[in-house]
């Protein structure tokens, strides 16, 4: 069962909230073989907010809410509310600073989602962008694993990331890969432009056509047996090369034109 202050359930109020400006939602289980003008209401509202739509049997919403009277449909509330990649983007027009974003691929882990958030405000990030399905949301672990990064990080759900990278290509920002076991150190890119820079989950990395859209791949070197890093300590390491080279205006990899 879920902390009650976290779900909605029933089928007007879920609709209501997802017409609602106040409320953002993470989540939504709908009951296997539930069908109707308001169930598919809710199906096109949630699309339209990117947001994920999951079945589930009736017995395991009763014991998801701990409760039998839900109508066939149980929603979980976002800890913080979602911004758009435009508003990502106007951050970065505002500080009059290049664009420097971090693209997360299906991160799954709260805790990890957390202490990226953490470290991307910590760092200037302009914002953070995952996508809405097979990976963790705006949850309640996430944000208090922020440690209060999360009220004033920007973080964007978009529908694909692929997509998404073709996008911010359009706005001329350059898009780099860490992938483990590439050649090109992640020492040796130049990070003083406009720059998103995209790490994968915790199980499989970056998936194929999300790497095939980078620009640049780059990997970091590791000495040990261990042949990759926690998704969140890479961010990490990443983030202050990029705040080194910005401030110091070191050179790297030039970018093709």
């Amino acid at each position: 069962m879920i902390q009650k202050e976290e779900v909605i359930y029933g089928i007007n109020p879920v609709i209501e909230a997802l017409r609602s400006k106040r409320l953002c939602l993470n989540k939504i289980y709908l009951q296997s073989n539930r069908h109707g003008r308001e169930i598919e209401e809710i199906r096109l509202l949630a699309r339209g907010q990117n947001t994920a739509v999951l079945t589930m049997e009736r017995m395991a919403l009763n014991r998801l809410v701990d409760t039998d009277k839900h109508q066939g449909v149980v929603a979980l509330l976002a800890s913080g509310k979602y911004s758009s990649v435009d508003d990502i983007l106007a951050v970065s027009r505002r500080r009059e600073e290049p664009p420097f974003l971090f693209m997360l691929d299906e991160v799954e882990d709260p805790r990890n989602l957390g202490a990226i958030i953490r470290t991307a405000e910590g760092a200037g990030v302009h914002g953070v962008i995952i996508p809405g399905r097979r990976a963790v949301g705006l949850t309640g672990a996430v944000a208090k694993a922020s440690a209060g990064a999360l009220a004033h990080c920007l973080v964007a759900r978009v529908v694909n990331i692929a997509d998404t990278i073709d996008l911010l290509k359009k706005n001329h920002i350059w898009v780099v890969g860490v992938e483990a076991e590439e050649k090109c150190s992640y020492l040796q890119y130049d990070y003083r432009g406009p720059v998103a820079i995209v790490f994968g989950g915790e199980g499989e990395g970056i998936r194929r056509r999300v790497l095939e859209k980078c620009d640049q791949l780059v990997s970091l070197p590791m000495r040990g047996r261990i042949s990759s890093l926690n998704v969140s300590v890479a961010v990490g390491v990443v983030a202050y090369e990029v705040i080194r080279q910005r401030c110091l205006d070191s050179k790297g990899i030039s970018r093709k034109e």
